[in-house]
């Protein structure tokens, strides 16, 4: 099976949260912080009121600007290390602090004290608040980045602690359905066994990003291990569009849910249906595993949800918390739902 190019999950290039509303929102709120601080600075001559509203509107063209300048080299910044996008933000504060002081100079002489100034004696003292500025947020940002960086290993570390726990009885009994297959029908049991080896490289590869068509020919390849085992038992009904979405899950998201409507459904009746659909709406891809009920008062037994939460935790930390998981009961029937955002290829 085919995997992107780029392995890392969507929201964890450095510079996602400055697209965020709240980012910028805060943005927007340290610019009047600082023109606040500069204003009641000592040694401001002119009506105060009328300092406060040039300077903050220096400040926020520089802070426009420099938002508007990363955003536009966000494709070639994905490619650097985090430590030198952040140098990279930097030195487009200065050339955004120095742009707008020149602007500044020249078009508002005559109302703002400072910009009457010579010109380098101007750049001089702005330079010096964006250098602070920069240097301030240089920080915070490598104690954020630092932060994220550990809490992703502590995700990593708790998906390899759900992949420890592969269950082994499903092991156990297609290596024994194979060995009844061997001699009566050695193609099946070939195939059989070409299936779960996929299934456990997919297991043993760590956690990765497939496209959606790759994990749900993983799920297909182990609903039909188990059509083997159960024969007329199981029947699956696949409902996907004529052109799967082009977006990329986390690997092993979709068929642990497929496992958890064999085990907990079709495994405890006489016999049941598997719906696997995919639909779309504007921004959201919608994959349905569905089952029957063990119980005829629509009860779902509890079962240990190691399908259930490696999915929840998988989809959460590989699409930076914009994916979700959710089961209900419709009808007789168990039903669990992924959504995944169009967007969940790394587009940067």
């Amino acid at each position: 099976m085919s995997t992107p190019a780029d392995p890392r999950p969507t929201g964890s290039y450095p510079l996602d949260a400055l697209w965020r509303p709240s980012a910028i929102l805060w943005v927007a709120l340290t610019g009047i912080a600082l023109a606040a601080v500069l204003t009641l600075a000592p040694g401001v001559g002119s009506d105060r009121w009328i300092y406060f509203g040039l300077i903050l509107l220096v400040i926020q063209w520089i802070s426009l600007l420099t938002l508007g300048a990363l955003y536009l080299l966000r494709r070639p910044l994905s490619r650097l290390r985090p430590p030198r996008v952040a140098y990279v933000a930097v030195l487009l504060l200065l050339l955004g602090t120095w742009l707008v002081g020149s602007a500044a100079w020249l078009l508002m002489r005559g109302i703002w004290p400072e910009a009457g100034d010579d010109w380098p004696s101007l750049m001089l003292r702005l330079t010096a608040i964006a250098l602070a500025v920069g240097v301030l947020g240089l920080a915070a940002f490598r104690n954020h980045w630092r932060a994220r960086q550990l809490a992703v290993r502590a995700k990593q570390a708790e998906l390899e602690a759900l992949q420890a726990r592969i269950r082994p009885h499903f092991l156990f009994n297609t290596l024994n359905t194979g060995a009844a297959l061997v001699h009566q029908r050695p193609g099946e049991a070939e195939r059989l066994l070409l299936d779960l080896a996929d299934l456990f490289r997919a297991a043993l590869a760590g956690p990765h990003q497939v496209s959606l068509e790759d994990e749900l020919a993983l799920a297909r390849r182990y609903l039909e291990i188990e059509a083997l085992r159960f024969g007329e038992r199981l029947q699956v009904r696949w409902e996907l569009p004529r052109d799967l979405p082009p977006v990329t899950v986390p690997a092993l998201s979709i068929q642990p849910l497929v496992e958890n409507a064999i085990r907990h459904g079709v495994e405890r009746l006489p016999g049941g249906e598997v719906e696997v659909a995919v639909s779309t709406t504007s921004d959201t891809v919608v994959v349905r595993i569905s089952n029957p009920l063990p119980r005829p008062d629509g009860a779902a037994r509890p079962g240990h949800q190691v399908g259930l939460n490696a999915s929840q935790v998988r989809i959460e930390a590989l699409t930076g918390g914009r994916g979700s998981v959710q089961t209900q009961v419709v009808g007789d029937r168990f039903v669990a739902t992924v959504r995944l955002p169009l967007d969940a290829s790394p587009a940067l």
